[in-house]
Parts: structure tokens; sequence; C-alpha cells
């Protein structure tokens, strides 16, 4: 059990006894209401019990504070309590409480930590990305595509349940635009002179995927029916746009559960129905739908939006939020408790009418909408806004092409999805301190090498290229006795690297309650920085073997936690640099 966890039992069980003998006067008892003191001088907990009883009590905060103390019962993790202010009972632990999360971490390995999710929101669906198959992904999709992987790996640590889904809208208007720009470009190249339409996909892929055409079909499209080359060379292109998203997805670690195709919403299944029926069905049966000007309504306003909302529009087309309505209901026909969707900051006038259909079926709250502000690319400190290869935008491919998986994944989650991120192409590719994915992974990569080194030194290992060939997890054991002392660490810098171990059950939970994976890029920073000083000030290789055994331990706890952290962003702990 997590030390916090045991410390909240155990101020329970002395506000408990206080109300047993009548010395606290409460007809409910509070919660321990533990935090971090901003101050570490202060302790390694506060508790604000005192205060949030002291009116129901009817006396003085500090007064409750001293009963509470008075009546904590006997237990091996509380070191010294302190009142403080106007009734703070700040608790600092026995080194031997701050000790046992090593063997903790060491026992559970990357179980550490593990949560589990609150009743009836086990089950989440998370869409993301959610690209258009008509052209490359660009940079602000690198950042939803790490932003939505985290945030899935953070979810599962937790213990939810988590669906991802990528939304293929291949239905519309854009996919015939898409279609009949190949077309014209594919023209172009075989010699005729036809102009590009207003409305139009102009890009060098467009290009690219015409030539493809020409080099498998030659001319043979050149005279065809419009509208019969206009859909071949649309589900041409499509098939090719999103074999090209999958692959650039799939390189970045992504792994998608489905890619949902919006064409599927107008298929009829076997009861002879399409989801759009459906889901138009479910708003009758409700009472939302309402007729006007020969289109089809959805009575929105009920539900706290601006305006009602078209489904189906006078000439029988369906809109784009019929689409997202179908899509939506089939979501939840397949049994999702949160439905939770990442889009760009350009979609916040759109949430509204979402949340609206959700609720409007009858699962008010369901919908979670996250949304993403823009990337903003720097090279040295300058704005990048075209590719120098291609004189077009910088694609999401050309970047991590350049900067590499790690460092695009730790930085784009670097800050919170509500503020923009400034991501300097050099400063990523930087191998020093100054870059923060750098400093993490070196961190770990200095635990393995200290590992290797006791195993070199203590003559577990004949060389380094064996100890290389080794797993780490083998090589800590041949260093590390199960009987292990871990009483000999005391120094300060070996309990607060135990300290901040001991706060990840909590952070994870947090973290995914808040929907905030860019917490791991702060926590793994903090941590790897605290093994740095750690590092310099305590020597791991040392006269005391049976020091050296539990500093060996202390530092393999730790580079689980950051390989774990790591994990968690989708980003590598390598074992060399």
């Amino acid at each position: 059990m997590q030390i916090r966890e045991q410390l909240e039992q155990i101020m329970d069980q002395a506000i408990a006894s206080a109300m047993e003998d009548g010395t606290l006067a409460l007809e409910t008892a509070p919660q321990a209401g533990l935090e971090r003191p901003r101050d570490e001088a202060n302790g390694d907990w506060a508790s604000t019990m005192a205060m949030r009883c002291a009116k129901q009590a009817r006396m003085n905060p500090r007064q409750v504070a001293q009963i509470i103390v008075d009546h904590l019962p006997q237990n091996d993790i509380v070191g010294s309590v302190e009142i403080a202010g106007p009734g703070f009972i700040n608790v600092r632990l026995t080194n031997a409480a701050l000790q046992s999360v090593v063997s903790d971490v060491r026992a559970a390995g990357f179980d550490y930590g593990r949560g589990t999710a609150p009743e009836g929101a086990a089950k989440i669906n998370l869409e993301y990305v959610s690209a258009n198959p008509t052209g490359p992904m660009h940079v602000g999709h690198g950042r939803w595509a790490a932003l939505g992987d985290s945030l899935g790996r953070v979810l599962r640590h937790a213990g939810y349940d988590v669906y991802e889904e990528f939304y293929v809208n291949d239905h519309g208007v854009q996919m015939d635009v898409f279609g009949n720009s190949i077309a014209v470009r594919y023209q172009q190249l075989l010699g005729r002179d036809v102009p590009m339409p207003e409305k139009c996909y102009g890009g060098g892929y467009v290009a690219d995927i015409a030539q493809e055409l020409i080099d498998r079909d030659g001319d043979k499209w050149l005279d065809a029916d419009e509208d019969e080359r206009r859909i071949a060379f649309r589900e041409y292109g499509y098939q090719a746009m999103l074999t090209r998203v999958k692959k650039t997805l799939k390189g970045f670690g992504n792994n998608f559960d489905k890619f949902f195709s919006e064409r599927s919403l107008y298929v009829p299944g076997e009861d002879g129905k399409t989801a759009v029926d459906r889901a138009l069905e479910a708003f009758e049966a409700k009472g939302h739908i309402f007729q006007k000007d020969g289109a089809t309504w959805f009575r929105s306003t009920d539900f706290g939006d601006d305006k009602d909302r078209v489904l189906i529009k006078e000439n029988g087309e369906m809109t784009y939020f019929m689409s997202d309505c179908a899509y939506h209901y089939d979501k939840i026909t397949r049994g999702y408790d949160k439905l939770i969707n990442i889009w760009g900051a350009d979609h916040h006038g759109y949430v509204k009418r979402c949340e609206a259909m959700v609720e409007a079926w009858g699962h008010a709250g369901a919908l979670e909408v996250l949304l993403g502000q823009l990337v903003n690319l720097f090279r040295d400190g300058e704005a990048v806004r075209m590719s120098k290869r291609t004189g077009e935008m910088v694609t999401f491919e050309e970047l991590i092409e350049e900067v590499g998986v790690d460092a695009t994944r730790f930085l784009m989650l670097s800050r919170s999805s509500d503020q923009q991120i400034d991501f300097d192409i050099e400063a990523a590719k930087k191998q020093d301190s100054s870059n923060p994915v750098y400093y993490v992974q070196y961190a770990h990569a200095r635990i393995c090498s200290i590992l290797r080194k006791a195993a070199l030194e203590c003559g577990n290992v004949a060389s380094e290229e064996e100890a290389l060939a080794m797993g780490i997890d083998e090589l800590a054991a041949l260093q590390i006795p199960a009987d292990v002392d871990l009483s000999l660490l005391n120094e300060d810098a070996e309990l607060a690297l135990m300290r901040k171990m001991d706060d990840f059950t909590a952070f994870v939970a947090l973290a995914a309650r808040d929907r905030a994976p860019f917490r791991c890029t702060h926590f793994a920073q903090e941590l790897a920085g605290l093994f740095h000083q750690f590092y310099g000030s305590c020597h791991c290789m040392c006269e005391d073997k049976a020091l050296q055994a539990a500093r060996l331990a202390l530092v393999d706890a730790t580079r689980t936690v950051l390989a774990l952290t790591l994990s968690l962003l989708g980003v590598s702990a390598p074992v060399k640099m």
C-alpha cells in the first residue's frame, strides 16, 4: 500500500478514536486531506482536516489538531508531527517508511502505481487525430497523435479500459474535390492545358499521386468519362493517403484499435438501417426532431446550444453534423461510459452542439472534448513556415524524420493541451542538458551504466559487451541481494528520490483524472533531476558493500519509475547514450 494511503488510514483512525471517546463531537469525520507542503522544511505531508472540522466541533482549529495528534495510533511510518499555522498537521515520515518504497517499486516493476478506475467510468472511447485523408498530416496532427496516445497510456495505467479510434472523414464533398484535383494534375502531367479549379487540393503530393497513376495506367484515363475518372482517382488517392497516415502514425508509436470510416455510417446493417437512421430514430423517440423549411432539425437549444442545428438539408443532403451524430450514437451503442475527443482549438464552436446531442439521448456528461492549441515551429528562434525540401508546409512526417520520435513526442507533450507550443527544431536535436528529453533519457542511461560498471567490478560479467547483451533487470539482480539492507539509505539525496517515487501512484491517478499526460514530462524531469543530484553527492561504488548494494537498489528502483514514466509518454528509455 502506498505511504499516503497508509497515512490517511492512520489519520482516519485518530479522528475516529477521538469521536468515540467524546473528545471530538462530530457528526461526520472529515477526510485526511493530505497534501505536500510547499516548503519541505514543514515535513513530508500536511493535513487540513482540523481546520475543516473545527466549526462542526465548535473548537479552535489548533485545539482540534492537537486532539487528532494525541489520538494517533502506534505506527511505523510517522516519525514526527507538528501543528503549524492556523491548524495544519505537518507529518514527517520515518526513514524506514521511505525506504520501503524501493522494495515496493522493485517488486512491482512496470505495475508500480497501477490503479483502479472509479465505478461507472471505466470504459472509454478515445478518438483523436482524425485527419482528412486528402493530404499529409501537419504538425498540429502530430501534437494530437502524441497527446491521444499518451493519454490512453496514462488512463490504462490508472485502471481504465481504453479503446483508441481514428475517425476517417471519407464521406462528402471534400473527397470529390480531392479526386478532381488528382484528375486535373493527371491531365496536366500528360500535356493537357487544364486549369486547376478554384476548389482544389494544390499540394505537390497531389501531382505525386497523379504520377503514380500514370506509372500504373499510362494515359488510360485521359479520355475516360469525367465522373468515372474522378471516382477512380478519388478512391486511389484516398487509399494512398490513408496508407501514408497509418504508416506515419505507426512509426510514431500510435496503435489505434480502429480506423472508423465515415462512409460506414451510411451502409445498411442486417436490419436494413444505417447508423444515420438509428441516430435519427433515437432523436425522434425523445422528441428532439422537427421539420422546418423542408429540412430536418435537431432542437439543440433545449440543451443549451445557441441555435438549433440542421441534420438533413432541404435537398436531402446530410450535414456534416448528421454524420457526427450518427458516429457518436454508434459509440454509445457500443457500450462506452465516456467518449473523449481531442480536437483542434478551431473546433471550439462545435463542442456545445455535440454535447447537446449526447445529452438528448440521455447520456449527459458522457462526451468530453479536449481542445488543443497550435504548434508554432521555429529553427534557432526563427519561425518556420515552409519546408525547404518541398516549398510547402512542414509535414508531421518531415518533423519526425529530422527530430526523431522521442524528442517530438516529449516536446509535443511538454505543455498542457490548452497552451500553444513553440517547437524549436534545432533545440529538439541538441544532446545536452538544455534538451529535456535528452536530460531524462541520459539519467536512465547513466543508471544502466552504473549497473554495468558494478557487474564488471564485482566480476559478475567478463566484459562491457557481455553486460550490454544482458537484460537490465537480470543485470540488476546480479548486484542486489534479496535481503538488501535499505535502512542504510538515510542521506537527504537518497530520501528525496524515495519521496518522489512514492508520489507516482497519486500522480498517475491525478493525470488520468485531469486528462493531463503533459505532467509526465514534468515528473520525469523532476525525478531525473533528483537522480543527478544523488549521483553527484552519493557514491554508488564504495568500500562498504552493504551500502553499495542498498544504493544500487535505489538507483534500480529509480530506473524503473523513470522508464515507466517515459513509457506513459511513448518515449524510449535507452540503456546507453
